[in-house]
């Protein structure tokens, strides 16, 4: 709303002398969805896929509970065996049951795992993200397929990590 206060950053004092009493700094974008497409195309290869990484994470944080089940089991599709493979060690540690590395297995046990099935599900999206990634699928469709179902108060949490990572990326890490 343009009544609202603007988000802020912190000012970052510069040789060229700023003012003391300017501390914040008004991050202006038309909304926080635009201002993470932007990041996502600004960064680094590095960069950008732990921005993807913290999309997918954000995007699996908003999923109703009753619809969990059905995204994990789409997750696990594209996931080849090795994947398959970390995932069924990963179940095994939240000790449901002697783990299996095959998709039927892991859908089966998906509802035992009870108050961690979020993570699970974090996991096998995470790891199909990475292989979409790989593939050269292009960021602007993981954008457009995972952007809209965030809330705005999400969308705003994720705007200030991508900042983070974008400021990261651009003060010379290696990408």
């Amino acid at each position: 709303m343009p009544s609202d206060r603007l988000p802020t950053v912190p000012l970052v004092p510069s040789r060229f002398g700023a003012e003391e009493s300017d501390t914040n700094m008004p991050l202006c974008f038309i909304d926080p969805q635009d201002a993470i497409r932007v990041m996502v195309e600004s960064v680094g290869r590095e960069a950008r896929r732990q921005l993807l990484g913290e999309l997918v994470r954000a995007w699996v944080d908003e999923i109703p509970d009753e619809e969990l089940a059905s995204h994990y089991a789409k997750a696990l599709i594209d996931l080849d065996e090795h994947d398959l493979s970390m995932l069924a060690a990963w179940h095994a540690s939240m000790e449901v049951g002697t783990p299996v590395a095959n998709r039927e297995f892991l859908v089966n046990a998906f509802p035992a795992l009870g108050e961690a099935r979020r993570e699970a599900l974090k996991i096998a999206a995470g790891m199909r993200g990475e292989e979409a990634f790989n593939a050269g699928v292009a960021e602007e469709q993981a954008l457009e397929t995972v952007l809209p179902w965030l809330s705005q108060e999400r969308c705003e949490e994720l705007a200030a990590e991508c900042l983070e990572l974008y400021c990261w990326d651009r003060l010379g890490c290696e990408n």
